[in-house]
Parts: structure tokens; C-alpha cells; sequence
């Protein structure tokens, strides 16, 4: 059998994308910073997110049936550290600049890409959920290009992955 510990350890050595994940609704503005997300399909448009069911922000989110994947670059190092703090709500979104697309979850303007998406299936996985989310909007960064360098997290840090020139 796979001990927790073990499997936590090996898993650090499985190189993720940090996203800032958003909701908006009724309740408020809320935020949790991810490493758990995926695409799924192009036909439709498909992103899985996975969420530990223990957050504070967990039934904003199944709530809202809406969320905002916003795919973060090196710059955003801080506001990831932010997302992932016990701040509050509103201290966490006075970080960055917000806007919104489609749904109304908060979309950070400067975010290498942003995913607006209706969360259409929810699946309780162990001590998380796995939400399926239809990507309705998109927005790209006006300044993506050739220097811009994804953050990424591996063996419990944060590093850079940026676009070379293979040729």
C-alpha cells in the first residue's frame, strides 16, 4: 500500500503551472491558488480543477458554478504566496488588477492566460473535489511573446519555464 507521505513526495517531482482560481457570486469575491488543473477536451472546451473540499472558499465555488483559471508568470510569484495565505477574501483580491469576462468571476488582467468557465460536473475525490469546467472565454495576455515565462512549482518551489528556441 501507497502511504500518504510517500505519495506527497513523489508528486513534488511532477512539475505543475501555478494558477490563481477564481469565483464570484452571491457571497463575494474568492480565490485559492492551484496546481491542479488540466485540459480535458478541445470539443468542448474542457479544463478539470481540483480543490480540496476543507477550504474555506470550497461552497463559494460549488455555489457560484462559476470559476476563472488565471495561469500565472514568474512576476506573479507574490500574488500566488497571497492566494494561498489565510488573508482574507478581500485582502487577497486587493492584490492585482481584476476584470471580468463572461461569468463574472475576476479575471487578472496581466495573467499569461485567463479560462472563464461554468463548472458543469462536480466529483468528490477522497479529501477533494474535481470540478469539470466548460471554458466559455478566454483572454491571452496583450503582452504574451517570446520573454514571457510561466511560474511553475517543482520539488516544492517555485522555478520558471519560458519559451526557447529549440532550432
Amino acid at each position: 500500500m501507497i502511504e500518504a507521505s510517500g505519495f506527497r513526495e513523489a508528486m513534488s517531482l511532477l512539475t505543475t503551472a501555478v494558477n490563481v482560481v477564481t469565483t464570484n457570486g452571491d457571497t463575494g469575491r474568492h480565490g485559492f491558488t492551484a496546481s491542479a488543473v488540466c485540459s480535458v477536451t478541445d470539443t468542448p472546451p474542457t479544463l478539470l480543477v481540483c480543490m480540496n473540499q476543507a477550504s474555506r472558499s470550497h461552497s463559494h465555488f460549488i455555489d457560484n458554478k462559476t470559476l476563472s483559471v488565471n495561469v500565472l508568470g514568474t512576476q506573479h510569484q507574490q500574488l500566488s504566496n497571497v492566494f494561498a495565505s489565510r488573508l482574507s477574501s478581500a485582502e487577497r483580491f486587493a492584490h492585482g488588477a481584476w476584470t471580468e469576462l463572461s461569468t463574472g468571476a475576476p479575471v487578472l488582467e496581466d495573467a499569461l492566460v485567463s479560462f472563464d468557465c461554468e463548472i458543469e460536473q462536480v466529483q468528490e475525490v477522497g479529501t477533494h473535489s474535481v470540478f469539470m469546467c466548460r471554458v466559455v472565454a478566454i483572454k491571452q495576455s496583450g503582452s504574451a511573446g517570446i520573454n514571457d515565462e510561466s511560474l511553475v512549482y517543482f520539488n516544492r518551489a517555485y522555478a520558471r519555464v519560458g519559451q526557447t528556441d529549440l532550432a
